[in-house]
């Protein structure tokens, strides 16, 4: 430095003492300037003070020379120690030298300026406010400063400046998010440290509402309750459940629609029991207004559902998220805008989705690059909370693509179907819809090999062949384009989307055009799935008669059989039908209407299945003696084989089919124990 120079009204013993190597050299020179600025104060001398200044920061704090550095910084402390209460007239000359030597590459010349900092405002207090911004930007910095010495003035300096804000009432908040929103996303531990304490700070201030900025930095905390340090995530998880507790207090002001995608994205595994807790509260708190936003929701929950005890806690978090949202699905849903008056303020489900412009959503990550399928969150204000849309569309793609990934859970499959069965009941005009595309993953969950899966996928196919909604659905064709077999619909049942399987049989409850369908397909998928008919076959068509009446059952399958073309297939099928008739608790009030053929609706149900039965002689044979025909089965097995070689036809079908000829000779009993009927066959 050239000492020739003139920086008056530095004295040039001041200015050799400043660029002096020796600290205590330096500490003279500073309490020189410090009795000089005091004069100046004493006189009133603004102009003086902020020269003294001046000269300091450039010519010293911001000089080539590191001793020359270290003395401008020790000079700008003890101005502010002599300014006293007068120093917030000069704290944007004093701390931006100051925060610039935080750059420096020498470790001891950061060091210094972390102290000149922690002098400057600790004579300042409150005054420094208005400049936080700059000096919690220098802090998060020095927070990760590889010197311990550095970090260890950091950490004083940091303490002190949060008691300034405790204390404080005039902390700009909204001019601190951005910032904080900025610096949340740093990957190293200590400022992340840094920061989280910091928002425990604000957090429990009473005069700082936090809670309306957190949808702008909640993306970042559970990013940092990622992090592999213990510590740090302990300290996070104490945030998140400060702002938990708040949330529950005051649920009325939270902005739980900006929120709950980003618990969506972040249901991944080590995060995922705070996500799911926090969830689950947003539901019950929010109620309806979530609804929009349940196809996110789902996709994260859905999965949870089938982790082991190892997860039990979170488990238990995504069912009850899951049990909560279902809940939230009223028939009120499924009304049309045009209906509810809420046309012009709703979106129409077939209209395009949202971009991100329609959105006031302000998350620092690309919603779409995560997560391409959630659907991004738009704004509800209180008053609209009652003029929510249930995203229909969105709930049942997630359904159908957890329906058709076969690395899903038993839990999970149970779950989907336990929600197509309660939109179905919910909804049913909207969901008719969605029915055709539905259809066919329905019935190949039926060659699922979890009972209670199948169960539930009956209820949900019964539900949709019996819905009256259904009734006005058009008939369109939801046969598998890669089925080989073509089963033919009869005549009747070809009338049109009002059809009612079992014309002739008034009695049974009406079905709609989808059970007819729902009929094809079941026995289209026996005959090319052989197994699911020896295996399943009889399981299925007795929980079918249970949830769909038997009399329907067994009537629609007489008269598609009737029109079989592969009749081994026809003939298997009939004798699986009688069996099931023959022995099913499930079939006894069937069996007693066939039994007593007084009226014409058992007549008929008779006479259907009759000609189906005929492609299986033993099974036609039982039918008849059922139904108290005897006279009749006498004269079938008569025809089809003469007396001698009937007991040999008896012999021979007791080893291939000893439980049918069991069933036939009990059915007869009654009819050969009449003497008459002995009498004639002897004769």
């Amino acid at each position: 430095m050239n000492t020739e120079k003139d920086f008056s009204p530095l004295t040039p013993n001041i200015v050799r003492a400043l660029n002096d190597k020796l600290y205590e050299k330096r500490k003279v020179a500073a309490l020189e300037i410090e009795k000089l600025v005091r004069e100046f104060v004493a006189q009133n001398n603004s102009t003086q003070i902020r020269h003294v200044i001046q000269i300091l920061a450039s010519e010293f704090a911001l000089s080539q020379h590191p001793h020359s550095r270290k003395g401008g910084l020790i000079g700008l402390a003890a101005c502010s120690i002599a300014l006293g209460k007068d120093s917030g007239l000069y704290l944007k000359e004093l701390i931006e030298p100051v925060l610039t030597c935080f750059n420096d590459s020498d470790s001891r010349l950061r060091y210094y300026a972390c102290e000149a900092l922690y002098n400057i405002v600790k004579v300042a207090r409150g005054a420094v406010l208005p400049h936080f911004n700059v000096l919690f930007d220098g802090l998060s910095k020095l927070a990760a400063d590889p010197d311990p010495n550095v970090k260890s003035g950091s950490e004083l300096l940091d303490r002190l400046l949060k008691d300034i804000v405790t204390e404080s009432n005039k902390f700009d908040l909204v001019a601190f998010v951005p910032l904080l929103r900025e610096r949340i996303y740093s990957n190293n531990q200590y400022a992340r440290q840094f920061i989280i304490s910091w928002i425990l700070v604000l957090e429990s201030v009473p005069d700082i509402n936090l809670l309306d900025y957190l949808p702008e930095i909640l993306d970042g905390l559970f990013q940092i309750l990622g992090d592999s340090s213990k510590e740090i995530r302990r300290t996070c998880e104490v945030v998140l459940g400060e702002f938990l507790k708040e949330i529950k207090k005051t649920p009325s002001s939270v902005k739980f629609a900006e929120m709950a995608n980003i618990l969506v994205i972040h249901s991944n595994d080590l995060i995922q029991l705070t996500a799911m807790t926090w969830m689950r509260e947003f539901i019950q708190l929010a109620g309806r207004v979530v609804l929009p936003y349940s196809s996110g929701i789902l996709t994260a929950v859905l999965p949870c559902l089938s982790y082991d005890d190892r997860k039990k806690s979170t488990k238990e978090a995504a069912s009850a998220c899951n049990h909560s949202l279902m809940k939230l699905v009223t028939p009120e849903d499924d009304e049309d805008e045009e209906e509810t008056g809420s046309g012009d303020s709703q979106p129409r489900e077939d209209s395009p989705p949202k971009t991100e412009g329609d959105t006031n959503v302000c998350v620092p990550i690309t919603l779409s690059c995560v997560l391409p399928f959630l659907p991004v969150f738009s704004l509800l204000d209180s008053a609209d909370r009652s003029q929510v849309t249930l995203d229909l569309d969105g709930i049942v793609q997630v359904l159908d693509r957890h329906l058709h990934d076969s690395s899903t859970g038993m839990m999970t499959r149970i779950a989907v179907l336990k929600w197509l069965y309660h939109l179905y009941i919910k909804t049913p005009r909207k969901m008719f819809r969605h029915t055709d595309s539905l259809f066919p993953m329905l019935l190949k969950t039926l060659s699922d090999e979890s009972d209670e899966v199948i169960l539930k996928d009956l209820e949900v196919l019964a539900e949709i062949a019996s819905s009256p909604a259904g009734q006005t659905d058009s008939s369109g064709s939801c046969d598998n384009s890669d089925s080989k077999l073509e089963l033919q619909v009869p005549d009747g049942a070809k009338a049109g989307p009002q059809t009612v399987v079992g014309d002739s049989s008034p009695s049974t409850p009406s079905m709609n055009s989808y059970f007819y369908k729902f009929m094809i397909n079941l026995l289209k998928r026996f005959c090319l799935e052989r197994k699911l008919l020896e295996n399943r076959g009889a399981f299925i068509i007795r929980q079918l008669c249970l949830l769909l009446h038997a009399e329907n059952i067994f009537h629609s399958m007489a008269d598609i059989l009737l029109k079989e073309e592969d009749l081994k297939f026809a003939s298997t099928m009939v004798q699986t039908l009688n069996t099931i008739l023959l022995t099913s608790a499930e079939l006894f009030q069937l069996r007693n209407q066939l039994k007593d053929l007084r009226t014409q609706e058992s007549c008929a149900l008779f006479c259907c299945l009759y000609r189906s039965w005929c492609h299986n002689p033993v099974a036609t044979v039982s039918l008849c003696f059922l139904t108290q025909n005897y006279r009749h089965a006498y004269d079938l097995i008569q025809k089809l084989y003469p007396f001698w070689l009937s007991l040999i036809y008896i012999l021979h079908i007791s080893i291939v089919a000893p439980r049918s000829v069991c069933l036939l000779v009990y059915y007869g009993i009654p009819y050969f124990l009449n003497v008459s009927h002995l009498a004639v066959i002897w004769r």
